[in-house]
């Protein structure tokens, strides 16, 4: 079975406009990173409702933000040829594009979605799993690693209760 490297990405909004803020990911090996991004010129779209998701201001981006071409180098130095997996793809796939774009960069990795590894044994019970992994891991903000790390564990949990079901 595949141990995914699993990455997920907060973002201004959900909207046209919107751009990644955070991204951050978890390995199966247990690193892990994250970092927040710098508005690039025109990134300029801020939605409240996702502030009081995520809890990033937009002036914190200013001040600690690293550039988008700073952030696509770690990126594509530190996963470089993997297949990556995200829970939100059509979202991801759009804010990693912009975060590329801005840094005038090509991704080094393959960002795919993180339901083709699931069956529909993990399918079934993802939401229930998920919350015991968030109940166990306790991580007090919405941040992009700690989700990554959410995402990776739920999968493993789900996997394992469903070859218990399928052992027994």
């Amino acid at each position: 079975m595949i141990q995914p490297a699993i990455i997920d990405i907060e973002a201004s909004g959900f909207g046209r406009g919107s751009y990644p803020i955070e991204i951050g990911y978890y390995l199966p090996d247990g690193r892990a990173y994250c970092t927040l991004i710098q508005p690039a010129p025109g990134w300029v779209h801020w939605d409240v409702a996702a502030e009081s998701v995520h809890g990033i201001r937009r002036d914190l981006l200013l001040a600690r933000g690293r550039p988008a071409v700073e952030v696509c180098r770690d990126l594509n130095r530190q996963l470089d040829g993997q297949f990556i997996y995200c829970d939100a793809w059509a979202y991801d796939y759009t804010w990693l594009n912009c975060l590329f774009e801005a840094a005038d960069m090509v991704p080094a990795f393959h960002l795919k979605d993180l339901r083709e590894l699931l069956g529909e044994c993990e399918q079934t019970l993802w939401h229930a799993t998920r919350a015991a992994v968030e109940v166990r891991l306790q991580l007090r903000r919405h941040r992009a690693s700690g989700d990554a790390r959410t995402l990776f564990e739920t999968l493993i949990e789900a996997r394992k209760r469903c070859a218990a079901d399928w052992a027994s």
